[in-house]
């Protein structure tokens, strides 16, 4: 029935096993070796992402405090122009005002100086109109 070749039976084995030992070599060693590498170099990254990770939160912490400090000397900085501008805009009005009084002080003496003026004027001429009233009243 079966016709089993024991020299046929050996050659073939050994052809299998050479053919195992040659693609064991060639392609499963490299194989295995490509995953390893990738499997290190997946770890590696994931590795390294975690430290990147813990960079930037220590990186936006750091930015936190720089932009905290920032706001607090820009709050300074506004108060501190604030009140410069609150003492000049005063000594502006005080320098306003002592100038008014100034003018207000001179316009009164120009006018008191108008009011005698007009006083010795009317004193002056009011023998003319004594003369004049009276000689209304003579013709009426």
């Amino acid at each position: 029935m079966l016709d089993i070749s024991p020299i046929l039976l050996i050659s073939v084995a050994i052809v299998f096993l050479l053919v195992l030992a040659r693609l064991n070599s060639c392609l499963y060693k490299p194989l295995f070796k490509h995953m390893d590498d990738r499997d290190s170099q997946i770890q590696s990254d994931l590795e390294n992402a975690r430290n990147n990770s813990a960079d930037v939160d220590g990186m936006l912490e750091e930015a936190s405090h720089i932009i905290a400090a920032a706001k607090k000397e820009a709050a300074a900085i506004r108060e501190k122009a604030r009140v410069e501008a609150t003492e000049i805009a005063q000594r502006k009005l005080a320098d306003a005002k002592k100038l008014a009084d100034e003018r207000y002080d001179e316009f009164a003496k120009v006018l008191a100086d108008e009011k005698i003026t007009l006083e010795q004027s009317l004193l002056a001429s009011m023998p003319q109109f004594r003369e004049a009233l009276n000689a209304k009243l003579k013709m009426v």
